[in-house]
């Protein structure tokens, strides 16, 4: 609409009487079409044949109340491979695939297949260097932990940790941020996080929780094998992780605010002992 008023349309009808014409702000933009995922697995058929190849996955989707049938072996299988089940709406899943037919089915396709404890301590070894290793209790921001990956790769770690539980796995969006970072660096999913930090004590690694209430981390000495614990967005580090690790350091603010962003707070710890390991 030409809304440059001169001499000749000075008396213009207004728009909104003007069957023709309809006023700017009536017009309502289309909605961006909603862009497929490509880590979706959709269909009990499909997943079935995903499973039985060996795919990676971070976790099953199974609509509510939907476990018993022809369902029942695939939860039982994710169960036996340690994939995370989870119920939840149906209205999710529909969304989630635009609106195909999931039959109450989906599998989350992880990024990349996870590694193990002992894969992370054979590449210390073939590295012919004492083990750094990147603890993440609770990371729920899949952003936060690619930003992780992406960082303990530029500082020298060996291998990321994560539960299999209550955090983010390794999704399209992890894999995306961390700019392909993932593709170098080992991520161990374990069930429980303070038996795998026992398991590292047992083979010499120093596991330092960060938290507010510890000792500032350039007064700490993070040389040697170490293991450095990053706590979730909102709760922190878990009160029995930090129980059992064997230090707690913190990053000092000097501003009006008291907290890091999870993977930048991370990301401080991490250089700091690349530098001391050095």
């Amino acid at each position: 609409m030409n809304n440059n008023y001169g001499k000749d349309n000075k008396f213009r009808k207004n728009p909104r009487h003007d069957r023709d014409e309809k006023p700017e702000r009536n017009e309502r933009p289309e909605k961006p079409e909603r862009q497929e995922r490509d880590d979706l697995i959709i269909g009990r058929n499909a997943v079935r044949e995903a499973l039985k190849a060996g795919r990676p996955a971070e976790c099953l989707m199974i609509q509510r109340g939907e476990k018993k049938g022809s369902v029942s072996p695939i939860v039982a299988q994710c169960l036996d491979m340690k994939i995370p089940v989870k119920e939840v709406d149906q209205k999710k899943l529909d969304f989630m695939c635009g609106h195909s037919n999931h039959q109450g089915v989906i599998l989350v396709a992880a990024a990349k297949e996870y590694s193990s404890l002992e894969d992370i301590f054979a590449l210390a070894e073939e590295r012919n260097e004492a083990p750094f290793i990147i603890i993440c209790d609770g990371l729920e921001d899949p952003h936060n932990l690619g930003a992780v990956i992406r960082s303990a790769e530029a500082a020298g770690a060996h291998g990321v940790v994560i539960p299999s539980r209550r955090s983010t796995g390794l999704g399209y969006t992890v894999g995306k941020s961390s700019a392909g970072a993932l593709e170098y660096m080992p991520v161990a999913r374990v069930t429980n996080i303070t038996a795998a930090i026992n398991e590292m004590k047992e083979k010499g690694v120093w596991v330092y929780a960060a938290d507010m209430d510890g000792k500032p981390y350039y007064e700490t000495d993070m040389s040697g094998a170490i293991a450095i614990i990053v706590g979730s967005e909102g709760k922190g580090v878990g009160r029995l992780v930090k129980e059992n690790a064997d230090v707690v350091v913190s990053i000092p603010m000097k501003g009006k605010i008291n907290s890091l962003n999870a993977s930048v707070a991370a990301s401080i710890l991490m250089f700091e002992a690349s530098k001391t390991r050095k």
